[in-house]
């Protein structure tokens, strides 16, 4: 079978791929099908964040998948029942809801802030231009980016987008609209791997308490460690009302996680809202494998390889700025971001893009000797 060209002739078009088939992984090391290796700077857009295959992860999935792959959710499950105590137990938050991917986490999300404010004749929910919260009708609108509401309209009512770090815009709508809700991302991945201001971030979650809105953070991509702390909102001291969650957390599964605060714990009740494979056992136990492993140690560690790329990157020949959190970054070039990426690929480097940037989203214990040889061929690259 011709892999590349069965795809092209019978999966949907919605993908622009690079041309290479890959057929195993080991850690941050991938292998195409005619044998070329590859360091992975992209871990499956922020999924694999152990590696590909990661033995611990496997150990924990193969046991589950032996055991009890599926039940459904009118019967108890122990993979599902201590992954979500974990969570709570890491966070403060009270309670969990789980999907299957990081746009039903926030479509989660949604639905209980809406429910929360329907007491009091609320329902706006305020997000950010250039924020992105995933890909089904409700989370589009969500999503502050005029290029993701091509030709899908109407959309849903109910959203209305501030201006990233000024807190007047946010005040402003909230007036406005008389919102239920703020919503965004502490990095604004799909919108250009942009860090948010500490001080803006507390001044939202400050006018949230001030207004009654809930305060709602999509850690979808910046969860899990990737920010260098469990959650990204953990590094300003912040306390959110509802956080959503998925890609890292699964560990190379699908699978999506709404965090629920004090205040909205028992929002959502009997029939409100539901997922056939959310919860599923394998897909838990593999995220508890994770999770159990994200400890202040590792976190550390994450921390030490964000500074480590920053510091060779930052003032290199053709690199106009760095930004990001943790080992989340988001490179400006001189040159294209497109290019930069075909020309990696060609040396066995994998990276990613958002918008102009170049995209980094490594394995979160990538070797040293693997991350400074894939480093060192894109500072090449990118001032060749």
């Amino acid at each position: 079978m011709n892999i590349q060209q069965t795809c092209e002739t019978y999966v949907a078009n919605t993908y622009k791929r690079y041309p290479v088939t890959f057929v195993r992984g080991a850690g941050a090391h991938l292998w195409d099908e005619e044998g070329r290796e590859y360091v992975d700077l992209g871990s499956g857009i922020a999924v694999n964040i152990f590696g590909v295959s990661d033995p611990v992860w496997v150990g924990a999935v193969t046991k589950q998948l032996n055991a009890l792959p599926h039940t459904c959710n009118l019967y108890y499950a122990e993979s599902c029942a201590r992954l979500a105590e974990m969570l709570c137990q890491r966070t403060g938050m009270q309670k969990v809801f789980f999907s299957n991917s990081g746009a039903e986490a926030n479509e989660c999300m949604i639905k209980a802030a809406r429910k929360y404010g329907e007491a009091t004749g609320r329902s706006t929910i305020i997000t950010l231009k250039d924020s992105f919260h995933g890909r089904t009708i409700a989370t589009l609108a969500a999503t502050g980016q005029d290029v993701f509401h091509q030709h899908f309209g109407p959309f849903p009512a109910g959203f209305a987008y501030a201006e990233p770090n000024d807190i007047n815009s946010v005040r402003a709508l909230s007036e406005r609209e008389n919102a239920c809700a703020v919503m965004l991302e502490v990095v604004q991945g799909e919108g250009g791997v942009r860090a948010l201001d500490g001080d803006f971030l507390r001044g939202v979650e400050a006018l949230c308490r001030e207004k009654d809105m809930l305060f709602c953070i999509d850690e979808v991509q910046t969860g899990n460690g990737r920010s260098g702390q469990l959650y990204a909102y953990m590094t300003y001291g912040l306390a959110p009302d509802i956080v959503s969650t998925a890609k890292g957390l699964g560990g190379g599964l699908p699978i999506g996680a709404t965090l629920l605060g004090g205040k909205v714990k028992d929002t959502l009740t009997y029939g409100d809202h539901g997922s056939t494979f959310g919860g599923n056992p394998v897909a838990c136990a593999g995220a508890v494998s994770i999770l159990s492993r994200l400890d202040e140690e590792f976190l550390q560690g994450v921390r030490e390889r964000a500074d480590y790329i920053r510091g060779e990157l930052a003032g290199a020949k053709g690199v106009r700025g760095v930004d990001g959190l943790g080992l989340m970054l988001g490179i400006e070039t001189e040159k294209s971001a497109g290019e930069i990426v075909s020309a990696c690929l060609a040396r066995g480097v994998l990276v990613l893009t958002a918008k102009s940037k170049v995209r980094l989203l490594p394995p979160l214990n990538i070797a040293w000797d693997d991350l400074k040889t894939a480093v060192a061929v894109l500072k090449e690259v990118i001032a060749a």
